[in-house]
Order: C-alpha cells, then structure tokens, then sequence
C-alpha cells in the first residue's frame, strides 16, 4: 500500500512539474521552480526575494514601486494559476513568499545578519499566521487572498525588525 502512495505522489509531481514547466503563469506564481521543492516550498520560494532584493537598488521609492508592481503582479499571476491548477493557493504557488520577503527587506540594511533575521521573521509570521492574517487567509479568495496574507506577515515582520533595529541602535 505504501509503494502504491509513493508512486502516485512521484506521478503527481511529475505532472505538477511538466505543468508548471510548460505555462510561464505557473513558472512565474511557482517562484521559477522553487515552489516545486517537495518540503517546505514556502521557505524555498523566500529565497527569490532575497535575491531580487539583493541585486536591485536600495533607494526607497524604487524599492516601493518594486514591492507595488509585485503585488499588483502576484495578484493576477497568482489567481490565474491557482485557477487553471483547480487549487486555491496551492502550496507551490510561491510568489506570494517572494514579494512578502522583498517586502520584509525593504526595512533592514543590506548586511547577512540583518537578512537572516528578516527571513526568520517573515517565515515565522507567515507559518504562525497571527491575527488578523489568518482571517485574511480564509475569507478572501483568488489572487487577492493569496497575496495579501504574506502581505501582511511580510508587515508584521517589518515592523518588527524595525522595532529590533531601534533597540539595537539605542
């Protein structure tokens, strides 16, 4: 019975894999591939925000129409391959992480510590899902429900390292 589940969850993904390799929607909403991870995709769909945090400017207003286009971006991307999946906020569907995560780094400095703690924070918050983010997860549907929820953590967790970094400074 088990090796009859083993092989149903490899077709499974194989299929999932073939899918999102063929239709540049789920190539984009499942993180370029790293929402394919088969544990933890969310954590592994952090990592291209992180990335595209590191290579772009850090000038505020830039940062903020970055963190804004992807949003806006998340939405449609995200609610077109939830749908043509037949899944709502599939769990490789990963954008959501990455624009969360570009926005948790907007408020820290571009050093390895400091974008440690944000990747600890933004996950923490999005896995433990504190009020009101939660309520955010289960009441809205579409792309609009997938991308606001990490929105919102990716907030908490802002607000947050800026707290740690007020008290750092002293």
């Amino acid at each position: 019975m088990v090796s009859v589940t083993l092989k149903t969850n490899e077709m499974k993904q194989a299929e999932l894999f073939d899918k999102v390799k063929r239709d540049p929607v789920h190539w984009l909403a499942f993180g370029f591939g790293s929402g394919l991870m088969p544990f933890a995709p969310g954590t592994w769909g952090s990592l291209p925000g992180i990335a595209l945090w590191w290579l772009l400017p850090k000038d505020p207003l830039f940062m903020a129409v970055v963190a804004t286009g992807l949003f806006l971006a998340g939405i449609w991307i995200c609610g077109v391959s939830s749908r043509r999946l037949g899944v709502h906020d599939h769990g490789g569907i990963v954008w959501d992480e990455i624009a969360g995560m570009y926005i948790t780094l907007m408020v820290i400095p571009a050093e390895p510590v400091w974008i440690v703690l944000a990747f600890l924070a933004f996950r923490a918050a999005d896995i433990i899902k504190p009020w009101p983010i939660r309520d955010l997860d289960h009441s809205l549907g579409g792309g609009l429900g997938i991308m606001l929820d990490d929105v919102v953590a990716a907030l908490y967790a802002a607000l947050l390292l800026g707290f740690a970094g007020f008290l750092w400074s002293g």
